[in-house]
């Protein structure tokens, strides 16, 4: 890819981990709400099912797909610095991301990249009024709500959906967050990243999305993932790894 022709494009980071089934779907998807003018760089971590095949082809169909392709599977944040990393080398001024299981709603994506006109950060959230989730159990969503809920107590982050994974950043948050130090994944990733670019003084806004339950593929979800999400926001808040606030800009972030 050309630098210079990509450095004004938007892309969608979408790592996958043997999501075959829903990966031809939702490419086509994001170019149906997108005009085809934003690019995806789909991030395999080396999928068993294939899925890493099957996007070599779909990048064959539609120039506007990018594969790296990742040797093991390290976690979703692994992926996403990754994925990240290599968006910023390429040039793009917008880097979106999304799951690739459906969750997140393709038709949403022109309304994070249209907030990001005014924000530096843009997180589709499931818990500002007017966003919700659909096919969850009462149990499931009660324990994301007060799961965030318990990370903006301990964190005091301004936001009410810091674990969410659908999300706009301007290139120069990215470049403002030292990727090469985050270790976090999963549910933690997401909130360690959110942290990070408020604690910078970056302006961040939540808009309204509609989470839905995957129908196809399983869960990445794991114990291990939810401790890490637990003991996650006492380190930010009081760990030597939280960022300065004399280091801080001055201009507090806009919820």
């Amino acid at each position: 890819m050309n630098d210079t022709q990509n450095q004004h494009h938007a892309v969608v980071v979408i790592p996958t981990y043997n999501e075959r089934e829903n990966l031809p779907v939702l490419c086509q998807k994001v170019m149906e709400a997108t005009g085809g003018g934003v690019h995806l760089l789909i991030v395999d971590d080396n999928s068993p099912d294939g899925t890493g095949v099957l996007a070599e082809e779909l990048a064959k169909q539609y120039p506007q797909i990018h594969i790296l392709h990742r040797q093991r599977k390290e976690g979703l944040g692994r992926a996403y610095v990754a994925g990240f990393q290599r968006a910023l080398e390429i040039g793009y001024r917008l880097i979106a991301q999304m799951d690739a299981d459906l969750s997140h709603d393709p038709a949403d994506l022109p309304r994070l990249i249209k907030a990001s006109e005014t924000a530096d950060l843009v997180i589709g959230s499931r818990y500002v009024p007017g966003g919700d989730v659909s096919n969850w159990s009462r149990q499931r969503y009660w324990l994301s709500f007060f799961a965030n809920q318990y990370v903006r107590l301990i964190t005091r982050l301004p936001l009410r959906d810091a674990t969410g994974g659908y999300r706009c950043w301007k290139r120069e948050v990215l470049e403002a967050i030292d990727l090469s130090t985050i270790r976090s994944n999963g549910y933690a990733f997401q909130i360690e990243m959110a942290y990070r670019a408020c604690r910078l003084g970056f302006h961040v806004q939540e808009i309204p999305i509609v989470f839905t339950e995957r129908r196809a593929g399983k869960s990445k979800l794991s114990k291990r993932v939810i401790w890490e999400a637990i003991w996650l926001p006492w380190k930010l808040r009081f760990g030597k790894s939280a960022p300065s606030r004399a280091s801080t800009r001055p201009a507090p972030p806009s919820i």
